[in-house]
C-alpha cells in the first residue's frame, strides 16, 4: 500500500470563507472567539482559547447528491498553514475514537466501510480501506457527532 495523505479542506475555499463566502447554506460564515481546543480544518491543527475561528457548514463533496452530508466546521480565521504531511496523524485528532468510513470514486458511502475506530489505529485501518480498490477516499468523521475531521487519500 502507498502511503497516505490526511487531506484537508483546500486552501482557496478556506480563503473564500475567511473572506465572507457563503458556507454550504448560504450564510456567512459566523466569527467568534475560540474557548480552546476547536479543530481547524485547514491547518488540522487545535484552534486555541482566546483565538478568533469561523463557524461554517461544510460539504465536502463537489455536488449535491444523496451522500453529500452537510455540517458544521471550525477555521482559524487568520490565515493558517494548510496541513501537509504524510502518515502523521494530524494534530487535531486527539478524541480516543473516530469513524472512519470509505467512498466510492462516484463520492457515495461504500457500504460496510463505517467503522468507529481507535485514534491509534487510524493508519492502519485507512491503509486497509484503501487497498480496496472501490474505495477512492476515506472521511475522518466524529465519532461523538459525525462532524467531518479530514479526508485520507492515497499518496
Amino acid at each position: 500500500m502507498a502511503a497516505l495523505h490526511f487531506t484537508p479542506i483546500p486552501e482557496p475555499e478556506a480563503d473564500a470563507f475567511r473572506a465572507g463566502e457563503p458556507d454550504a447554506y448560504g450564510a456567512r460564515p459566523e466569527r467568534m472567539t475560540s474557548p480552546g481546543g476547536m479543530p481547524c480544518r485547514h491547518c488540522l491543527g487545535m484552534i486555541e482559547a482566546g483565538e478568533e475561528m469561523l463557524l461554517l457548514a461544510y460539504r465536502p463533496f463537489s455536488a449535491l447528491q444523496p451522500y453529500a452530508e452537510t455540517g458544521p466546521i471550525f477555521l482559524h480565521a487568520r490565515a493558517c498553514r494548510r496541513y501537509a504531511a504524510s502518515e502523521v496523524l494530524p494534530p487535531m485528532l486527539e478524541s480516543p475514537d473516530y469513524i472512519l468510513r470509505g467512498y466510492g470514486h462516484d463520492d457515495r458511502i461504500v457500504y460496510g466501510t463505517g467503522a468507529v475506530t481507535a485514534t491509534s489505529d487510524i493508519i492502519g485501518r485507512a491503509k486497509a480501506l484503501l487497498e480496496r480498490t472501490e474505495i477512492a477516499y476515506v472521511h475522518v468523521r466524529s465519532a461523538r457527532n459525525n462532524c467531518y475531521q479530514c479526508r485520507i487519500d492515497r499518496a
